[in-house]
Parts: C-alpha cells; structure tokens; sequence
C-alpha cells in the first residue's frame, strides 16, 4: 500500500510566529489551572492547555494540521491522511486502554505479525473510535495492525471485508471539529460541483496545537522517545505520515525548522520492534509507526 510509506520533507518559505500577548498567556494559565481531568479514558497524558470542551483526539489533530485555515479542506494532492487517520484510531483506543497486541510467545513474532486484541469494549464516547473498536471486538480471527488500517481505510482487495470501511471520516472528524467551536461549515462552488469546507474559526486552538508540537522538538527536546509524552509522539509519527507535519513547522524559523527537522528524522530512524521491548512504552503505539515506516 503505497500510502503506508515513509516520506521526507522539504523546505518551504516560513515567516517568523508572532508572540502571544501578555494576556494571553495569563487567560492560558488560567485556563490549565481549572482543567478537570477525562472521565473514562485511560490516557496517560492529556491536553493540559485545552478546555474540556476544546480537548481534542489524536484524529482531530491531525486533520486540523492539514486542513488549510481559509480554505477549510486539506490538500488534493495528500493521498496519506486517509490511512494515517486509522492508524490515529488504534493509537487512541491503545492510549485509552481499549486495544492492545497479543502476546508475542516463546518464538516473539515481529510487530506487524502480531494480532490487535480488544482489551476493553466501553465505549469511548467518540463515535468514530467506538465504531472501529466494535469492529475489531467482533472480528474473528483477529487481525494485525497493518490489516486493520487497510480494512478501515479501505484499501483491502477483499470484497467480503469492504464492510470494514469507515466511511467520511474526515467530514465526520469536521464536523467534531465545528461542534467543538474549532471550525465552522460552509459551501464553496469549484465550477462543476459544490463542497461543504470547513474553515477556521478559533485560531488560538490551532495555533496551541501547533505550539505543542514545535516546543516537542525545541525547547522541550528530551531525546529520548520513552522520556515523551506518548500522545505527542504518536502525534508527531502519525503527523508525519499523514503529511501534514510539515505545517506546524512552516512558521518557524529556518535555523529552528532544520533543527526540528533533524530530530524528527532521529525519531523516524528508530527501530520500531527494539523501542517496544523497552520499558513504559505502548506496544502497539510502536506496530502503527512500523507499519508506516517499514
């Protein structure tokens, strides 16, 4: 599948981000200072900068780092977000506590040979994630992580498994968006037919968003995966093979977008079935990344 690739990415023209007022920051530390925790999930970081109401999943930031501010839609030309998007399914659902992999046995099968278990079936409250876990709960035999992202993606040969597709999952992950105050909805005429856009409407989330994964690999560099928070190193693999993590670096910089490039790079070069055997880590977090970057 040609979208579960590793790709690289280039320079692009930046302007330098502008700083954020005085006041800004005060309402922020408010803001993180009121936070209440997730009911019902098992993460083991959350968003401490967004509100409850505000407080996204991994599938919401992504699609929000690639949908374009004005326009409201994500590029033509990117033939990666579909399958990424899934991969930030599973990821989730691990982080909650819902999925996990089998056991790898007396002989260790390698990532991508082993089976996703469901763990727990309680729902989520994402409409999406609970679809995909029903999917997985009631799937025997079970299937590997790099089946299930075709099978949901639908990019499976298999006309008896088409019934696995989630369908419109960007539009669904929208509209979460526009009810979460992040985007709104309108219609855009392009000659031979109309689409409903989604453009930005609350910049600071966004801009937040992109923040976070910038001070990921600046200011807050630890360089050591196991040392990150799980949520943002899933974010910055998914990220980068949905091909949107160029966005959040664009403003940046040309000497702190090489930087952040360079450990981007030391991330992707890691070697995904020797990172899972090492201690706090998420097995099935590191068979998405092998499954995009083998």
């Amino acid at each position: 599948m040609t979208s579960l690739t590793q790709r690289s990415s280039g320079l692009v023209q930046r302007r330098t981000e502008a700083s954020r007022s005085a006041a800004d920051k005060d309402r922020t530390l408010c803001q993180e200072a009121h936070d209440e925790p997730r009911r019902g999930d098992e993460l083991e970081d959350d968003d401490t900068g967004d509100s409850k109401e505000t407080r996204l999943t991994l599938m919401e930031e992504v699609l929000l780092l690639g949908l374009k501010d004005r326009e409201g839609y994500t590029s033509f030309w990117n033939d990666c977000i579909s399958s990424g998007l899934r991969g930030c399914m599973l990821i989730e659902l691990a982080l909650r506590g819902r999925l996990q992999l089998e056991s790898c046995g007396m002989r260790r099968k390698s990532l991508l040979a082993r089976k996703v278990i469901c763990k727990s079936d309680a729902p989520t409250g994402d409409v999406l994630l609970d679809e995909a876990l029903k999917h997985i709960k009631d799937t025997q035999p079970p299937e590997t992580v790099q089946s299930w992202i075709e099978l949901l993606s639908g990019e499976t040969w298999n006309p008896l498994k088409l019934h696995y597709q989630l369908r419109n999952v960007r539009e669904r992950l929208a509209k979460n968006l526009v009810e979460k105050g992040v985007l709104t909805t309108e219609k855009q005429n392009f000659l031979l037919f109309d689409m409903t856009t989604h453009p930005l409407t609350n910049n600071t989330i966004k801009q937040r968003l992109i923040k976070k994964v910038q001070e990921a690999v600046l200011d807050k560099w630890v360089n050591d995966p196991h040392r990150m928070d799980k949520r943002m190193l899933s974010l910055i693999f998914l990220a980068h093979s949905s091909d949107v993590l160029e966005n959040a670096f664009a403003p940046l910089l040309d000497d702190q977008y090489d930087l952040a490039m360079k450990r981007v790079r030391q991330l992707l070069e890691l070697e995904p079935e020797g990172e899972s055997i090492k201690g706090n880590t998420n097995e099935l977090l590191w068979a998405v990344v092998a499954a995009f970057t083998k």
